[in-house]
């Protein structure tokens, strides 16, 4: 079991919690306003940050640095201990390309190590799913190949829905259409949507309320479980950007279902600086997306 270590970038959303009790090592990922960067030693609390996007200010996010990547993996490499990486989305980042690049490098100097990288096509705490599963699985004794192999099978039935208040700050990074944008900006219709199985955006319709809409991801839920396969022990996240309440709302609507094993957590910055205050998503084991 010590001789692989699972790392993952600050976008999986994992709680500090958990980090620490694991001694996750964590590749940040950056955001900025104005001239200001962050996302390594200097950070922003979740809602002092989305307080700001409130009071009008954009920010900007921006890859994680290959040679933060890869001192921290070389750190590891030194000690005798293989890698397994679990990775933001490559089809919503040169994040998972610039692991792979700097893995590649590091292998040419350290033949003797292994690096993989397992790209979750997967955001915030569906991608964060993936690194509490593997941790689980990396307890249980599996081996890093084991391991990969199973969030390999089990990557395409991560489920994700998610609701904005609007779709400004998706467009603006170009996550979602100007025609979308425009369509979910009509007065009181709020959007939904979901991480295709290639690992990028998609609007999956709109409701007419706030409240419709956070119903809406509980109830497309229950609709996507493939409880024979994937039962409610499993993990289930609820993420949110600075609205703790609905949050838990959700949550408390999953319970119902039967689910005890619940997260609840922040949407991190660099992914916040695209999805906007008050987004809300539910991630879950179903059937494949």
């Amino acid at each position: 079991m010590s001789d692989y270590v699972i790392t993952t970038d600050s976008n999986s959303d994992v709680r500090p919690e958990f980090i620490a009790e694991n001694n996750l090592t964590i590749i940040p990922q950056y955001y900025a306003f104005g001239n200001t960067v962050y996302g390594d030693e200097l950070n922003m609390e979740p809602h002092e940050f989305y307080e700001t996007m409130r009071n009008g200010e954009l920010p900007k996010s921006m890859a994680n640095n290959p040679a933060v990547i890869r001192e921290r993996f070389e750190k590891i490499l030194k000690e005798g201990k293989d890698i397994l990486h679990i990775a933001f989305s490559s089809a919503l980042s040169g994040s998972c390309n610039n692991v792979v690049m700097t893995a590649n490098e590091l292998l040419e100097e350290y033949p003797e190590r292994k690096i993989m990288v397992f790209d979750s096509l997967n955001a915030s705490l569906g991608e964060g799913v993936s690194v509490y599963r593997g941790v689980e699985l990396w307890k249980e004794g599996k081996s890093m190949q084991e391991v990969f192999d199973i969030l390999s099978e089990e990557r395409e039935h991560v489920n994700v829905s998610f609701t904005v208040n609007d779709l400004y700050h998706l467009q603006r990074g170009g996550r979602v259409s100007k025609t979308t944008a425009v369509v979910g900006s009509l007065v009181n219709i709020k959007p939904i949507l979901t991480v295709t199985s290639s690992g990028e955006l998609k609007s999956d319709g709109t409701v007419r309320g706030r409240k419709k809409s956070l119903k809406t991801l509980v109830t497309r839920m229950e609709a996507a479980l493939d409880l024979e396969h994937y039962g409610k022990d499993r993990l289930v996240c609820v993420l949110h950007g600075d609205c703790i309440e609905e949050a838990q709302n959700v949550a408390a609507m999953v319970r119902e279902l039967g689910f005890a094993n619940i997260i609840i957590n922040d949407v991190s910055p660099s992914i916040g600086t695209h999805a906007g205050p008050g987004v809300v998503g539910l991630v879950f084991y179903g059937k494949q997306r």
